[in-house]
């Protein structure tokens, strides 16, 4: 008898937590969309660091080590790096990270940090020079003043008005 209460028991929790379980929506779990970057559309300084923090949170996977304001990720801590590191520096840090060896001198013994960093130019990540330059801003905006210009993400010598006449000019080849 004492067997057959203990059996009901655990079937009516069971079923408890079954029909609680599935009152919660579903949703499918999918991975972000990958953005388009235009570079035709930054127009601002603001521009750019608000795309280069979508690529750092986004297809960069920056976030996925570094931390912002946090202590305790896998890779240092990103607040106010802007105001200690230049523009030149950053980007030789992304692009070549096995340059530099970072320790981490919150612990009583410096130590590596856990994680190498990816080279983020080249596959699995594969950032173009243009996205490199966003993220760069982001990064700068974390405590420092950002240095990437709007007009850097125009062709390599073209001027705002030189790209834009540039685009129409074999639109009007076409039609002759």
């Amino acid at each position: 008898m004492y067997l057959l209460r203990v059996i009901l028991f655990v079937v009516v929790v069971l079923s408890a937590f079954s029909y609680i379980a599935l009152q919660i929506p579903q949703e499918v779990s999918m991975p972000p969309k990958p953005e388009k970057f235009d570079p035709q559309k930054v127009q601002t300084k603001s521009d750019v660091v608000e795309i280069g923090q979508k690529i750092f949170f986004g297809k960069g996977q920056c976030a996925l080590c570094h931390t912002i304001g946090t202590d305790g990720g896998r890779c240092p801590n990103l607040e106010r790096v802007g105001m200690r590191l230049n523009r030149e520096f950053i980007y030789e840090t992304v692009t070549q990270p096995q340059a530099y060896v970072k320790l981490d001198f919150d612990q009583v013994e410096p130590k590596k940090f856990p994680a190498q960093m990816p080279v983020i130019n080249k596959p699995p990540i594969g950032l173009n020079e243009q996205e490199l330059l966003a993220v760069i801003s982001f990064v700068q905006s974390l405590g420092g003043k950002v240095t990437i210009e709007p007009s850097e993400f125009l062709a390599p010598g073209a001027s705002p008005a030189q790209a834009g006449a540039g685009q129409e000019e074999p639109v009007q080849k076409q039609g002759a």
